[in-house]
């Protein structure tokens, strides 16, 4: 072991591995790819903040959601554009930039699944308990659930990164395109054992909590549909829960591809893409998908580009009799 490298306060990305006359395309794809995802995201929060009919716990809870996605778009985009137009061997790092970068990719997977938790369980309220809609879903109670999806996931991945800062280092390369506690880790050769039990038992509990919860909000919403047979009722929760079911697997399906593919060193590139793509896929479908779903956002949508109060030239032009 050379001494330089022990503990070393710098690092390199190992980045993706693109072809030289490929490097533009990639560049302005990854690009164009985030510009879009952040009009999207910012646009819908935008239409939540200004219209009032939206304003309701759904669409503040699933503010939440359109917050983290940005986070952890953020976080790892615009560091990868810039290190995509750099050789290979000028993709450096601060050991504390790294460490800070990899936090945030795990709040942003973990408060992923809390909110979608947190959702489920406000749909459920909505169709299995509508009397009791408004009294359980207080100003106070969405702060209560908007506190557990960023507190809970703080102080989980606050721990597991913790366990990580305490290892010496003897190794300095990232083999990601971006920091996370794997591959901070793996540039130890000391004994990574808790390291392992602890994020095994981390992500066991988190999809088992999510899953269940998803089960059994939606067991019970599905029973209370079949219930009733009321054909109003059943239609709004298909809607619903259609939309989060959708959301919840497009996300879970992405996260499990990273978690699997760090077991295979072979797939190093498949999972340096897939890396990538968790950040952009999900977070670009949401805003399509509960836009889609939502009445509220679809009539704003039509209201604010066909309305006649949104362009004043209209009502000019309508003055004009046609020949």
């Amino acid at each position: 072991m050379e001494n330089y490298t022990y503990n070393s306060p710098t690092l390199q990305l190992e980045g993706l591995k693109v072809a030289d006359d490929s490097v533009r395309l990639i560049f302005f794809l990854f690009l164009f790819s985030y510009i879009i995802f952040m009009i999207m995201n910012l646009g819908i929060l935008m239409i939540i903040f200004i219209e009032k009919k939206l304003h309701q716990p759904m669409y503040v809870l699933f503010c939440n959601l359109t917050v983290s996605d940005i986070i952890g778009s953020t976080h790892i985009l615009p560091r990868l554009l810039s290190d995509i137009l750099l050789p290979p061997s000028e993709r450096l790092i601060s050991y504390y930039e790294c460490v800070v970068q990899a936090f945030t990719a795990h709040m942003f997977g973990t408060t992923s699944h809390t909110v979608l938790m947190v959702m489920a369980f406000d749909r459920y309220v909505a169709i299995c308990r509508p009397l009791f809609y408004s009294t359980i879903m207080t100003n106070k109670m969405i702060i209560k659930l908007i506190g557990f999806s960023w507190g809970v996931p703080f102080v989980l991945v606050g721990i597991l990164l913790g366990l990580t800062v305490r290892l010496n280092r003897c190794r300095t390369l990232i083999t990601n395109p971006s920091c996370d506690n794997a591959s901070l880790f793996k540039l130890s050769c000391e004994s990574v054992v808790i390291n392992n039990i602890y994020g095994l038992t981390f992500t066991v509990l988190l999809f088992v909590a999510s899953i269940g919860c998803i089960v059994l909000t939606y067991g019970s919403i599905t029973a209370v549909c079949l219930a009733t047979k009321n054909k109003s009722l059943n239609s709004k929760a298909f809607k619903t829960c259609s939309t989060h079911l959708v959301v919840y697997l497009i996300m879970s399906l992405s996260g499990v591809t990273i978690v699997v593919l760090h077991r295979f060193p072979q797939y190093s590139d498949y999972r340096k893409l897939s890396a990538i793509l968790f950040v952009i896929v999900p977070g670009t479908l949401n805003p399509i998908i509960y836009g889609l779903q939502s009445k509220e956002i679809r009539s704003f949508l039509f209201k604010l580009f066909l309305s006649r109060e949104c362009f004043p030239s209209c009502k000019i032009n309508s003055l004009i009799k046609p020949f």
